[in-house]
């Protein structure tokens, strides 16, 4: 059992199956408001007593609304929770995780790390690495790194946001305001030409953004899913990203054009 971002006992999911059945449940009220239950059914290929449970975990993290005969929105309700982003895209953000790890120079050097399940992903292919400072306001991160007594772990202060598990406001930045590192590793919602690296929330873009501002060189994570879209709160301009690391689903001509702006692009291959 975990504790819900509401609160509640809830079961983990069991599997990346059932992480993105629930994903693709959420998904499918986006784009409709409500649904049945045995459209859900339908869709997923998966029994009537399977998508109730769903429905009920999800339900119970205040993710959507469960109906007699199925589930509708909840309009506020823009953000997946961490627990379902980590389902998404696995194997892409792992080799984009491996890639940026490798960009990061050896010795002693100092990093930023923002939330987000990518650069969760980056915690972990950096987790052997000895002279690494990393200065964080992800608790994901941080549970990463805590047993590891090779590195030197600065923790934020700030407010808990559930659904990030990222710690934000004035206290956070504060403390990405009195250090300076050699690299922000920077998740992000959304990157594209028109609006740089974008985010839902915009006190988690403003904490961000502090850190951004304290690094001599910049370099975002997105998997391909992230490429060309735009969300709520700018985090950084393109001007500030030095560098972009990908995958080979990301939108060719959108890669152009961010390229064309000044952002060295890596592309690892998914196959």
């Amino acid at each position: 059992m975990t504790i819900s971002a509401a609160g509640f006992l809830v079961p983990r999911a069991a599997s990346s199956k059932r992480s993105q059945r629930m994903v693709s449940i959420l998904d499918l009220l986006a784009q409709r408001s409500s649904v049945s239950l045995a459209e859900f059914s339908d869709a997923l290929h998966a029994s009537a007593a399977t998508i109730r449970r769903d429905l009920a975990d999800l339900e119970a993290q205040g993710l959507l609304s469960r109906t007699h005969g199925g589930a509708r929105a909840v309009a506020s309700q823009s953000e997946l929770p961490v627990r379902l982003k980590d389902s998404q895209f696995r194997q892409a953000k792992q080799l984009i995780a491996r890639k940026a790890a490798q960009l990061i120079p050896s010795g002693r050097y100092a990093i930023a790390l923002s939330g987000g399940s990518t650069t969760a992903e980056v915690a972990k292919a950096l987790a052997n690495r000895s002279e690494l400072t990393i200065v964080t306001n992800s608790l994901t991160t941080a549970m990463e790194f805590a047993s590891r007594p090779n590195l030197k772990v600065l923790m934020t202060g700030g407010l808990i946001r559930s659904n990030s598990f990222e710690l934000v406001g004035s206290l956070a930045e504060n403390t990405f305001n009195a250090i300076n590192v050699g690299t922000a590793i920077l998740g992000t919602d959304g990157i594209s030409a028109i609006a740089g690296a974008t985010t839902h929330d915009e006190t988690e873009a403003k904490t961000n953004l502090a850190m951004v501002l304290h690094a001599e060189r910049v370099l975002v994570v997105a998997d391909g899913s992230k490429v060309g879209r735009v969300t709520l709160a700018k985090v950084a301009a393109l001007g500030q990203i030095h560098e972009l690391v990908t995958d080979s689903t990301a939108d060719p001509a959108e890669l152009e054009r961010i390229a064309a702006a000044g952002v060295t692009i890596h592309v690892v291959d998914v196959g």
